[in-house]
């Protein structure tokens, strides 16, 4: 009985790795053609995409170019939904609908990287300031990985079965350019999807490997802003006037209470004031100072409080000063963001598809290492019903980090003048990454 059971467990060993053979073969070959699209196609994108990036809700020629892309590779394209935002639309038969996301917007940063295709943009915001121009985030990376998946996916067909709706957004580092599809009836438009999903390049992350958490991917974002109004006087006579640089000065240190002692010290939440303007001269008192502040929290009721918290302390600090009742300090919050979760049960899916698919140590665990912030949360809000899954590209070389780590160059963060990622690694392995998940989702109909 024994040497039966042996036998028995020995054939369906085999059997099971009989049957993964072309699975594993089919897998490889998808990464090859990728590998191979990249240098023949995908990397004059990506380096035009760097070369020429555009401020939040002004991406005019990437949305152009983005569209022109898309529809090249077989996809029917809608233009101008929420501002500047792309939809692209795949029909292949009965199946599920599937939201792809990639955000397309620059940052106002000049690019100090001295890379070859460093970028040399400048561009008038809406603000209407002109500024330097640069993708210090990465986005770059994700709207050349989605050509390179449309175009992947159109020479898959025989190989999945649904549709794919390619949203290709403007505004994210303003956390306003998913909110604004929305709002233009973008479910109601193009049909809810069953599922939805994108990436960010990290540059934290090495290369060749992905990462997706089961729960919170991103925390909430919020773009507070202070107004704190004085009564300008001669810098030698202060006591005529209300001093709004001494009293917003009183509001930054105040605001770090909160963490330490109004929230629970188990609960994560940053208060980072940003900006601080006031006055023009040195012997003169100002009539107002403005603070800009960012507010990030990982659950909504830690947001909120945090957010009440800013108003009663600016608002009383500016009481407790003698500002009268006709001119307070005045809180607004300008922007902000949900916190990001991936939804369980379809992260814990992918993360165990996509192991299979990209091949062993590629797929490893979540680690949230800062307070980062998405606005792909408007996509999957409750109440839509719309299962999310968001996942980390690793950005950086293994050679790179190595050479941080014995005390060469610091790896950048995002945001920096300095930041960089590698991008062919990042985007065949964005582009094999998403292909895979599509394939686990949308099988062949047989």
């Amino acid at each position: 009985m024994r040497l039966f059971q042996l036998a028995a467990s020995a054939a369906v060993l085999a059997l099971a790795a009989t049957a993964a053979q072309p699975a594993l073969a089919q897998d490889a070959a998808v990464k090859k053609a990728i590998e191979a699209e990249y240098d023949s196609y995908l990397a004059p994108l990506f380096l035009d995409f760097h070369q020429n990036p555009e401020l939040s809700f002004l991406e005019n020629r990437t949305a152009a170019k983005m569209a022109t892309e898309l529809k090249a590779a077989g996809v029917e394209v809608t233009t101008g939904v929420g501002g500047t935002g792309v939809v692209g639309i795949l029909k292949n038969g009965k199946g599920p609908l599937i939201l792809i996301r990639a955000d397309m917007d620059g940052l106002p940063v000049e690019e100090k990287t001295g890379l070859a295709y460093a970028s040399k943009a400048t561009q008038i915001g809406t603000d209407g300031k002109e500024s330097p121009v640069m993708h210090a985030c990465g986005h770059d990376t994700h709207i050349t990985s989605m050509i390179g998946t449309a175009r992947r996916l159109v020479a898959m067909k025989d190989k999945w079965s649904g549709t794919v709706m390619f949203i290709v957004q403007p505004a994210e580092e303003r956390v306003g350019g998913a909110k604004a599809m929305m709002e233009d009836k973008l479910y109601d438009r193009f049909g809810k999807p069953d599922y939805a999903l994108a990436f960010h390049v990290a540059a934290e992350l090495e290369t060749g490997h992905i990462s997706a958490s089961e729960g919170i991917q991103y925390s909430s974002s919020d773009s507070v802003d202070i107004i704190v109004p004085g009564i300008g006087t001669h810098g030698a006579a202060p006591h005529l006037g209300k001093d709004p640089v001494y009293i917003a000065a009183q509001i930054v240190t105040a605001l770090q209470s909160i963490d330490s002692r109004e929230i629970s010290p188990l609960k994560p939440v940053v208060v980072t004031v940003g900006s601080f303007h006031a006055g023009s001269k040195h012997n003169i008192i100002s009539d107002e100072a403005k603070l800009q502040v960012t507010v990030r929290a990982n659950d909504e009721e830690t947001r909120a409080q945090t957010i009440d918290a800013i108003r009663r302390i600016a608002t009383n600090i500016g009481k407790a000063h003698g500002l009268p009742d006709n001119k307070p300090v005045v809180v607004n919050v300008v922007e902000g963001t949900p916190v990001t979760n991936n939804d369980p049960a379809l992260a814990k899916r992918l993360n165990a598809s996509l192991a299979k698919a990209l091949g062993p140590g590629v797929v490893v665990p979540f680690e949230q290492k800062n307070m980062g912030a998405e606005d792909f949360t408007y996509f999957v809000a409750e109440g839509l019903g719309v299962p999310g899954y968001y996942f980390a590209v690793g950005g950086t070389t293994p050679e790179r980090l190595a050479a941080a780590k014995a005390g060469g160059p610091a790896i950048a963060g995002h945001h920096s003048p300095l930041f960089q990622v590698a991008p062919k690694e990042s985007i065949v392995l964005g582009t094999q990454a998403m292909v895979a998940a599509v394939m686990d989702l949308a099988p062949k109909k047989k």
